[in-house]
């Protein structure tokens, strides 16, 4: 997508695989990561956020991503050449992408909510309309928030609301992106059907902080909303340690539609079948189960999930 030019905001739009500048010039320069195929209204509601952060005097560099994991490496760059604020300019998928490049770094993350859930930015309270949201980057006030970090044989992966394993996986694994773009979280509700046809739902084998569990699906929560500002965990925040595991105990079609119907009124931890644990470490040991974090599709199991070893802090404001 061709970025529409704004006469009056300063900003650099970088090329594809130039460099960020010297480590003392990165550290005065606010890279924005977004990804081009949000669609004009998204890309629309951004400029107007950089037109007013150039007026309040901020140097901003904006990076457009090109592939899966783009973000990652430009916040890993920006990083290890001093940036002090790198932000994510769309969904929670592209937040997520930014913090595994800034997870052990002491970069801030900043974030401009452009997604279709944008539940980390809801958990947070963070502002969404680009005056708000340009004070906010500018004034600088940080919360810590404590990512997940999910071992597997692929590697390690941070996520910052949480990992889904089992149903919900497999429709973020299967939902056209321009579905997504078209009814943006209706399509979810769309794929979900789709899906409860097809999918199997195989008892899933996990541990608990050493405790042998099992479960039809599984959510391991950072914070309290899931899929928008929907309640899944009560009490749980990514400001705080450990995580709260949702463990869904009946299975098949009927009782994946009740969950579903149950979610929008924020009745869902209150479901027959659904119990919510408090845990430091989890470990997710049934093969072949698809998973997610944070909205995009992350592999298979089995895979172990403890927190980050170090926090994030993410700019909220004054």
């Amino acid at each position: 997508m061709q970025m529409p030019r704004k006469r009056h905001c300063t900003v650099i739009i970088r090329p594809e695989n130039k460099r960020l500048p010297s480590a003392g010039a990165a550290s005065r320069i606010v890279l924005i990561v977004f990804n081009p195929t949000a669609g004009l209204r998204r890309t629309a509601r951004l400029w107007r956020v950089l037109d007013l952060m150039s007026a309040n005097g901020m140097r901003i560099e904006l990076a457009e991503t090109r592939h899966v994991g783009h973000a990652t490496l430009l916040a890993r760059e920006a990083a290890a050449r001093g940036a002090r604020l790198v932000v994510a300019a769309g969904g929670d998928g592209t937040i997520a992408e930014v913090v595994n490049g800034l997870n052990g770094s002491e970069c801030r993350l900043g974030v401009i909510p452009l997604g279709t859930a944008n539940v980390l930015a809801h958990e947070l309270a963070l502002p969404f309309t680009p005056r708000d949201v340009a004070g906010a980057l500018a004034f600088g006030r940080t919360q810590a928030i404590w990512p997940g970090l999910a071992h597997g044989a692929e590697g390690a992966r941070v996520f910052v609301q949480m990992l889904g394993a089992g149903f919900d996986a497999r429709v973020v694994q299967t939902l056209p992106l321009g579905l997504k773009r078209i009814l943006g979280r209706g399509a979810y509700v769309v794929q979900m059907m789709r899906e409860l046809a097809e999918y199997r739902f195989r008892p899933i084998r996990l541990t608990i902080d050493g405790a042998s569990r099992e479960a039809g699906s599984v959510i391991v929560s950072k914070g309290h909303f899931y899929a928008g500002r929907y309640v899944l965990a009560p009490g749980a925040s990514p400001t705080a340690r450990g995580f709260t595991v949702a463990l869904f105990n009946r299975t098949g079609p009927a009782a994946a539609l009740l969950n579903g119907a149950a979610l929008p009124l924020n009745l869902l931890p209150h479901m027959p079948g659904v119990c919510l644990i408090r845990a430091e470490h989890v470990a997710i040991l049934s093969e072949d189960v698809p998973t997610q974090t944070d909205g995009d599709f992350a592999g298979a199991v089995p895979l172990t999930i403890c927190e980050s070893a170090t926090p994030i802090e993410v700019v909220v404001g004054g």
